[in-house]
């Protein structure tokens, strides 16, 4: 039995290398996330889906697949779904033909992944459009917290028909900072009071209905001088404890710049892995590292091994239990009984 598979990390092209598969096959790798270089087709995917479940059943398919800008496969049939601002901007107008819509987004976007092998999507975001953030923008679906809680259960509800998990992210929010975590490590300086009224709101009221959670590489200094995703106050005596969220937590990308920077010194990403883990993170994530030999995953696998024989994480059976209970328990529709499915063409009607 596996005691706790904490790293999800990316393969290089359209197929397995060796080197990818002998990375999967380590007992730290608990699944793989895809981006738009591993896609060619829905045939080349499906393929390359069934490759990695032959190397291990058990590790968790992944991929950011939002709607809008964050779409990784666009071609070959997939539907391109609207950015989540058009279901807020749609509430404006009739808030429940916008729950309607966003409930056939929801299904129509995990139907079209699973019918081609891929798992579980980071998606909703529940960030607030406070109108300065780049990243974040259309991303969000409203600047009110309960409009984006509302429209994200929507969401989940067509993802759960489709039979997927969720991911609210994130958490406590990315949207009020300008600077964007890929390339700068944002502070956002509101109060703990201020964050939790606002932007951690949807949290929970929806801490029964998100499977997972993305907390931000953003630091809050008033409440930690951590980035949210490597501090045990945010995700321990907040998330868990005050918010009485149960699911799993994944670490967002370590090798964004929001990741790199810990109590003001620059770390490795297994330096990083461990700290997330240690804070209370069950899973955390490491992309586009594995091109041109993929030499930072071997030496993330390598020090996260370290890093647990010397005692600065552990693993958790409950983390495990997160993390398999992602894993889709419903069986696949194939894609062209999909498409002739009454459920996923009145889907598609619904779409905005």
């Amino acid at each position: 039995m596996i005691e706790h598979a904490p790293l999800i990390l990316d393969v290089a092209g359209l197929t397995l290398s060796k080197d990818d598969r002998r990375r999967l096959e380590h007992p730290l790798t608990g699944g793989v996330i895809l981006f738009a270089r591993n896609w060619e087709n829905r045939a080349q995917l499906s393929a390359l889906c069934a490759q990695i479940k032959r190397v291990r059943a058990d590790l968790l398919i992944c991929v950011d697949h939002e709607g809008g800008r964050v779409q990784r496969f666009r071609t070959d049939g997939f539907t391109h779904l609207p950015p989540m601002r058009v279901l807020g901007d749609l509430w404006m107008k009739d808030a429940m033909a916008a729950t309607k819509a966003a409930t056939a987004c929801g299904y129509v976007l995990g139907a079209e992944l699973r019918a081609c092998g891929v798992e579980f999507s980071f998606t909703p975001v529940l960030d607030l459009d406070w109108g300065g953030s780049g990243v974040i923008g259309d991303r969000a679906f409203h600047s009110d917290a309960r409009v984006a809680a509302l429209l994200a259960k929507s969401l989940m509800h067509g993802l759960l028909q489709a039979g997927m998990g969720n991911c609210g992210k994130h958490f406590p929010g990315h949207g009020f900072v300008k600077a964007d975590s890929h390339t700068d490590i944002p502070v956002d300086r509101r109060s703990l009071k201020a964050l939790m009224a606002d932007d951690a709101a949807p949290y929970g009221w929806l801490n029964n209905t998100l499977t997972s959670v993305m907390p931000a590489h953003v630091i809050y200094p008033k409440v930690d001088a951590r980035p949210a995703g490597f501090s045990s106050r945010w995700l321990n005596d907040i998330l868990r404890g005050r918010l009485c969220f149960d699911g799993a937590i994944f670490s967002d990308d370590l090798s964004m710049a929001g990741a790199r920077l810990l109590d003001g010194v620059e770390v490795s990403y297994s330096t990083a892995g461990a700290a997330a883990l240690a804070a209370g993170c069950d899973m955390v994530l490491l992309c586009n590292q594995s091109v041109d030999g993929g030499q930072a995953v071997d030496e993330l696998l390598d020090g996260l091994a370290n890093a647990l024989a010397q005692g600065q994480w552990q693993r958790r059976p409950a983390s495990e239990q997160r993390r398999q209970a992602l894993l889709p328990y419903t069986p696949i529709q194939l894609w062209d009984d999909l498409m002739t499915s009454p459920q996923y063409m009145q889907a598609l009607d619904c779409l905005p």
